[in-house]
């Protein structure tokens, strides 16, 4: 990734943390969902098979939004990160999921109204 890059997701991440910060019982933060996600970064720009550590995140992450809350919260942060992360294809992201063998409960995509996830 770029310097350009790092910079403006570290930016995401920090956003992240200070948002959720009063919400520190949840188990899903930003943080949690871009650690989880970065190594998907390279597919979700350009395609291709998806990287094992990549699904890995995807599966942890899947697994630690338990609740209504932290769905939301990776929701949110998800939508936040594609807006600050340049490059992402709306179609990768949104077949990430399946990609993996992770059925979630909301379609990935920026129009997604993360209040109405359950």
């Amino acid at each position: 990734m770029a310097p350009s890059g790092m910079v403006k997701l570290a930016c995401v991440v920090l956003m992240c943390m200070v948002v959720t910060a009063p919400h520190a019982q949840a188990a899903v933060t930003c943080g949690t969902v871009l650690t989880s996600l970065q190594p998907c970064l390279g597919y979700l720009r350009s395609g291709g098979a998806v990287p094992m550590p990549c699904c890995n995140g995807v599966k942890s992450l899947n697994s630690a939004a338990k609740t209504t809350a932290d769905r939301r919260t990776a929701c949110n942060c998800l939508k936040s990160a594609s807006g600050q992360v340049g490059g992402i294809n709306p179609g990768y992201a949104s077949s990430l999921p399946k990609s993996c063998g992770v059925n979630i409960p909301y379609k990935i995509s920026t129009s997604t109204d993360c209040a109405k996830v359950k």
